[in-house]
């Protein structure tokens, strides 16, 4: 068993949290959930990545130091039960699925800084680490565990949270399996108030509302100590000095977010692990598993008495067509497929502008073509080509002499354009995508009606040249700075865009010091220089179609 001696790990770790936290004015971190690897990436795990993706794309534009953290958890019983039906080793079954994720990102250019897996040696020196930790705080005790235990969720269930009297409310398809074991328990219950102070000293450290509240119910109930090991099963890490036992899942997996922060040259220890990200400011996960990441954890950092993250949100459920997604319905979305079919930009762009993020929000595929047609084909795609045609016909390609600041006060583009920065820089710290994206298109709608009612075509045959010039200008500056804020989005049409109006700028190149430089130079409305040949102008979305069915 372990040694009772109590350690003063906060007295220790006291002057490197006072250098963390110094250090932490200009810098971000988030985290996506672990996806457990009991099959291959679905569009719900593709959701959430693509909004972590665009928090720190933005927060980079913005010229902060960003850590973003994803990964994988790969232990547990289900772990082992499919790698078995596959006649796989456990180890063998989570690398193939591990590759699938990364391809994912890949395609959806997702730029994470550390893919962190449960299955690495600095992991376990981690969880062992912790574990002791917690053991010599007098957190964990060995008792009889008797209960329902759900194999898919890798948790035991009390009796309000089955169906159909054995089943599972979240897998009502499989019953849950009868246990009466020995297992490690924490003592979640001496934390039920300091969890309840904290909800109330900090609201906004479970968001959005509606998941605080849930929260709120749960823990009103009453906490209960719950299982943190598991006896009969190999895969994971063995309980320190009692190796018959492995530690339970949960246990395990919630510490490879502070993993993930280990320098690789270092030493696996906590100390060095929590250096200089910990803690993290966001933990973005799905509403399935808010009680783990907004209950459990925070008391298991509390009882190593470790910083708490500043906030968890909980986002909502995808739907196809107005019903709930699920193999056995074959009601399903293969997100691989679906950039195949209709690229990266234009999956994100959907996903992020037309589900009101923290709510459910359903995909429809008809929809879906609709509405990247008119706003990034038509809206967008139309009004920069049709602009630049006419900058070539009315002006040679060129008007050298025009900057933002002989555009007029009154010229409704720039009026509109010289607060919209700071709207959309405000959606996106808020988490609004979608809000920031109708800012957004709202001046593009603006531009088209602008160019139809101001008429360049007739300006120029009345040879008023200087009044075209201005036209032109105005909608192209509006042009590039809605690509700029579109950037943390749909990064391949904004690099699109800024190529065309003459700028050399990479929105994918995360280690680019310019991006920062960007925030400076081109987060405001009058930045546009035209003083060179433009390349040819060319459609930069194409118009989506249906497949044949």
């Amino acid at each position: 068993m372990f040694s009772p001696t109590l350690i003063n790990w906060k007295l220790i770790l006291n002057q490197n949290f006072i250098l963390m936290n110094q250090n932490k004015t200009h810098t971000f971190a988030l985290t996506t959930p672990l996806y457990y690897v009991n099959g291959v990436p679905h569009i719900g795990s593709a959701y959430t990545t693509i909004i972590a993706d665009a928090i720190a794309r933005f927060k980079r534009l913005k010229g902060d130091e960003v850590m973003f953290v994803t990964g994988t958890d790969e232990h547990g019983q289900k772990i082992q039960r499919t790698a078995q039906e596959k006649g796989l080793n456990p180890q063998e079954h989570c690398d193939a699925i591990v590759s699938s994720f990364q391809e994912l990102w890949q395609k959806l250019d997702i730029q994470y800084d550390r893919f962190t897996r449960t299955t690495a040696k600095a992991h376990e020196s981690i969880v062992k680490e912790f574990f002791e930790r917690v053991w010599q705080k007098g957190d964990i005790y060995l008792a009889q565990q008797k209960g329902w235990y759900c194999v898919a969720c890798e948790e035991f269930k009390e009796k309000r949270e089955l169906v159909n009297e054995h089943y599972c409310a979240i897998h009502p398809n499989k019953e849950a399996e009868w246990r009466d074991e020995e297992n490690y328990f924490f003592r979640l219950s001496n934390y039920q108030e300091k969890l309840e102070n904290l909800y109330t000293e900090k609201p906004d450290f479970i968001q959005p509302e509606s998941r605080r509240n849930e929260v709120l119910n749960f823990v009103k109930q009453g906490l209960q100590d719950f299982s943190i090991s598991r006896v009969n099963m190999d895969w994971g890490f063995p309980v320190p000095h009692d190796p018959k036992h492995t530690i339970y899942v949960w246990f395990d997996a919630l510490l490879a977010y502070i993993t993930a922060l280990l320098e690789p040259e270092c030493e696996p220890t906590l100390e060095n692990a929590i250096s200089k990200w910990y803690p993290f400011n966001l933990h973005l996960i799905g509403k399935d598993i808010l009680r783990f990441h907004a209950v459990y954890f925070p008391a298991m950092l509390m009882s190593a008495e470790l910083p708490l993250p500043d906030h968890v949100f909980g986002h909502g459920f995808l739907t196809k067509d107005g019903l709930k997604m699920g193999k056995s319905s074959g009601n399903t979305i293969d997100p691989i497929e679906l950039v195949n079919r209709y690229s990266c930009d234009a999956v994100r762009y959907y996903f992020l502008k037309e589900i009101e993020f923290g709510k459910d929000g359903d995909f429809n595929e008809t929809r879906f073509v609709n509405i990247l047609n008119a706003d990034l084909a038509n809206d967008l795609g139309n009004l920069l080509n049709r602009t630049l045609g006419m900058l070539n016909k009315y002006c040679q390609g060129n008007i050298s002499d025009l900057t933002g600041e002989n555009i007029a006060q009154d010229n409704p583009l720039k009026k509109m354009s010289l607060e919209l920065t700071n709207r959309v820089f405000k959606a996106y710290d808020h988490l609004q995508f979608s809000q920031g994206c109708e800012e957004i298109l709202t001046l593009i709608r603006i531009c088209n009606k602008y160019i139809d009612d101001s008429a360049p075509w007739k300006l120029f045959k009345e040879q008023k040249q200087t009044e075209v010039e201005q036209i032109l200008y105005s909608i192209l500056e509006s042009v590039r700075l809605s690509a700029y804020l579109l950037s943390p989005i749909i990064p391949n049409l904004a690099n699109a865009i800024y190529q065309q109006l003459g700028f050399e700028v990479d929105f994918n190149n995360k280690n680019n010091v310019k991006l920062s430089e960007l925030f400076t130079n081109h987060s405001h409305w009058g930045k546009l220089l035209i003083n060179k040949d433009l390349p040819k102008p060319q459609p930069i979305f194409t118009r989506l179609e249906m497949p044949e069915k």
